[in-house]
């Protein structure tokens, strides 16, 4: 099938162009301007609208177990809910059981997501225990084409820091990204059993079980330890300040102490590695005031929310570029699952919702800087081109996805078109989950997208999902670009 998208702004992360976009079956075969139409199957008139490479949300749980419950997305709702905001590739996150492979996890993960799935999907690795088996299979990830693992520093399954520290550096020499979820174990675990000792608590001692020293300390340490390995490390759903200045600082140091040699052509960066941040829409809404309020039990996640301090310093991490990706990490859970931790917060589900909201975000942030600075406000320089860095292209190039993340020829045809003239006001009774709320009830979005395509195939059209189950293809995936 040939399809012809005409007169469209096309917008990457590189820079922006007026011009049309040939789609060839699943894959772009021509940018540029006045494209001779010639016999194609359909044309798409873009005039007034932004053509962009569509999103990829690199941190996602669907259908993950969650205590007593599962989240509430599956494979199918959270991809059709992805499709419907402008997101073509997710990421899901397999967790490990001890004495399972890694590889067996994945296999078992994508038999129940490939029927489902409405548009392309990866998996991340999930390593709960360190031994020879596993740190043996970390070679085995990377040449089957998984080439990123997660690893917690809290919860039951958390790893250690020798365990860590040996992880990292297999997979230094394997070439595998590890991500780190980032929170001191202990102390959430004797901030939690102090809090409790004399009772259940509400919504509020969630924030105070995880402050951000928490997440602060265990970023600094996650980084030293990587640096010791020689390994790149990515840290998911940074939330607090300290933790964004201190990989600021890290940033520049890398950048100031790399040199090439002249001579031989070689970067000298002696023990300094790569490290990448992610964080996610809720963090750039809310602060710790959500958890007073009196549906504050439907914001608990970890990290939890944090001050506004930690607020204003995210922003100002994309920004200046310490932060490198968005994503969601959604797992979300219903109302009344929330609602067991009303009295204990320790019993309430941890996660939210963002997989159809995380690029209008991004991309309605950017249109409220493009407005002020044609008002004579040139204070705000974010941009769509950086939207599509933070969403799209960095995350491709972090996590090996070769044929994704920009519009250009040999690219899968992942586009999606966006109105930014268009008003939408997000609700739960607009979204295409299954879930039956969202933390950004009544959110009003000045753009959004109008058309999601999804390798050649259109799975969202004018607030209608057109897709269908089992489109989205597994991928496998090169290595990182930390390791190039």
């Amino acid at each position: 099938m040939k399809i012809l998208i005409r007169n469209g702004k096309i917008i990457n992360a590189l820079g922006s162009s007026n011009g049309d976009i040939l789609i060839r079956d699943d894959v772009i075969a021509q940018v540029g301007p006045n494209i001779d139409k010639g016999t194609v199957d359909k044309v798409i008139d873009a005039t007034g609208l932004y053509v962009l490479p569509g999103a990829i949300d690199a941190h996602t749980h669907l259908e993950m177990k969650m205590g007593k419950t599962f989240s509430a997305d599956g494979y199918e709702s959270g991809t059709r809910a992805a499709a419907c905001g402008g997101v073509t590739t997710v990421f899901d996150y397999t967790l490990q059981e001890n004495g399972k492979s890694m590889l067996a996890e994945i296999a078992e993960r994508n038999h129940l997501a490939e029927s489902k799935a409405c548009v392309d999907y990866a998996f991340h690795g999930g390593i709960s225990e360190v031994n020879p088996e596993r740190l043996d299979e970390v070679f085995a990830m990377a040449k089957q084409g998984f080439t990123s693992i997660k690893s917690y520093m809290t919860y039951d399954f958390g790893l250690n820091d020798r365990e860590l520290y040996k992880l990292l550096k297999a997979a230094a020499e394997a070439k595998v990204l590890i991500t780190v979820h980032a929170e001191s174990d202990a102390i959430v675990g004797v901030n939690r059993a102090e809090l409790i000792k004399d009772g259940p608590k509400p919504v509020w001692y969630h924030y105070l079980s995880r402050p951000e020293i928490a997440e602060e300390e265990a970023d600094l340490r996650a980084i030293k330890l990587a640096e010791a390995a020689g390994a790149p490390i990515y840290i998911v759903h940074l939330g607090n300040a300290g933790g964004e200045k201190f990989i600021d600082c890290y940033k520049r140091q890398y950048k100031e102490f790399a040199s090439v040699d002249a001579s031989n052509g070689t970067e000298n960066t002696g023990k300094r590695i790569r490290v990448y941040a992610e964080t996610c829409p809720h963090y750039l809404e809310f602060t710790n005031e959500v958890y007073k309020r009196p549906d504050g039990i439907r914001f608990i996640c970890s990290p939890p929310m944090k001050g506004e301090e930690s607020r204003q310093a995210l922003w100002d991490g994309i920004r200046n570029g310490v932060i490198d990706t968005i994503a969601t990490d959604h797992c979300p859970a219903q109302t009344f699952e929330k609602d067991w931790g009303k009295e204990d917060f320790t019993l309430a589900p941890n996660g939210l919702m963002g997989i159809e909201n995380m690029y209008p975000y991004m991309l309605d942030a950017a249109g409220k800087a493009e407005r002020n600075r044609a008002n004579g406000d040139a204070s705000d320089t974010f941009t769509y081109e950086r939207v599509v860095e933070l969403c799209s292209y960095n995350p491709a190039r972090i996590f090996g996805c070769d044929s994704k993340g920009e519009i250009a020829e040999g690219k899968d045809a992942d586009i999606v078109l966006y109105d930014p003239q268009k008003k939408f006001t997000i609700s739960s009774a607009n979204m295409h989950s299954n879930l039956d709320y969202t933390v950004y009830e009544g959110r009003e979005l000045t753009g959004y997208p109008v058309m999601t395509i999804s390798r050649g195939a259109i799975v969202y059209e004018d607030g209608e999902f057109k897709g269908i189950p089992g489109h989205g293809k597994l991928i496998r995936r090169g290595i990182s670009c930390a390791f190039r």
